[in-house]
């Protein structure tokens, strides 16, 4: 199955690079979307966090905006790349009724479309952290884990809700109405720590403990929870590989499906 996706992989390259050409075709700003989207969700997660400092009498400490930087990147990601890849089947119908090929190319190009985005916003992040000098230390080792983890947690779940979809068109639904109050159960504009004993609910979600771990390593330089990130990296492998085996058992049904 993966040997099989790595000699696809010129057609990979190519579908990923048509998604990322369409989603900026026409658009006066082109990639500059890619930094100006997650710029106003930042600002926006500065606006909650700035209304839960007057409710709480506890100042806006510049960390915390610096805190929201870091965790809406990755977050921008995983929402963006699994709305992409959920429709991704619907939309290919003639490529995959025509030709032969692993079907996983598809959601699996809209996904590192998505990733082209957080590379390129990731990189004005960087800038924005040396310029105000936000410092450097050995526990950003740590974020190679991570993101790894994140991306195959898409991964994942792309694989799987992408075939869902092709059988139940309701699963685009479900999963845009989850999406849009995930943000509200994901320590991205807020810290787990803020729940107390409460934040385990928060960090069962292996987003919520990624994005944590990355606050930690980055912007607190300090390790991660080791627990919750473990947790986090075993989760995140274990719906990798039961996404790629539902999509690859489903895969045969496709065609008369679509």
């Amino acid at each position: 199955m993966f040997r099989e996706i790595f000699q696809y992989r010129d057609l990979l390259l190519m579908l990923t690079l048509r998604d990322i050409k369409i989603r900026y075709r026409q658009a006066v700003m082109g990639f500059l979307w890619a930094i100006f989207m997650p710029m106003m969700a930042v600002l926006a997660g500065i606006l909650v966090k700035k209304a839960i400092s007057i409710v709480s009498g506890k100042p806006l400490e510049f960390s915390g905006i610096v805190s929201i930087s870091v965790k809406v990147l990755p977050w921008t990601f995983f929402v963006s790349a699994i709305r992409f890849s959920v429709q991704s089947l619907v939309g290919a119908r003639e490529l995959i009724t025509k030709i032969y090929f692993p079907r996983e190319v598809i959601p699996l190009a809209s996904i590192f479309a998505c990733l082209f985005d957080f590379f390129i916003a990731s990189i004005t992040l960087i800038i924005l952290l040396f310029w105000i000098r936000i410092g450097v230390s050995i526990y950003l080792l740590w974020l190679f884990p991570l993101l790894l983890s994140l991306i195959m947690l898409t991964s994942g779940l792309g694989l799987f809700l992408s075939s869902a979809n092709l059988f139940y068109r309701d699963v685009k639904y479900i999963v845009e109405i989850i999406l849009m109050f995930g943000i509200f159960f994901t320590p991205v504009f807020y810290d787990a720590d803020m729940f107390g004993k409460w934040k385990v609910i928060l960090l069962l979600n292996p987003v919520g403990s990624i994005l944590e771990a990355i606050k930690n390593v980055v912007v607190l330089h300090k390790s991660p929870d080791i627990f919750w990130s473990l947790y986090a990296i075993i989760i995140s492998l274990m719906i990798f590989f039961a996404g790629f085996s539902i999509f690859h058992k489903k895969e045969p049904l496709f065609a008369e499906n679509i």
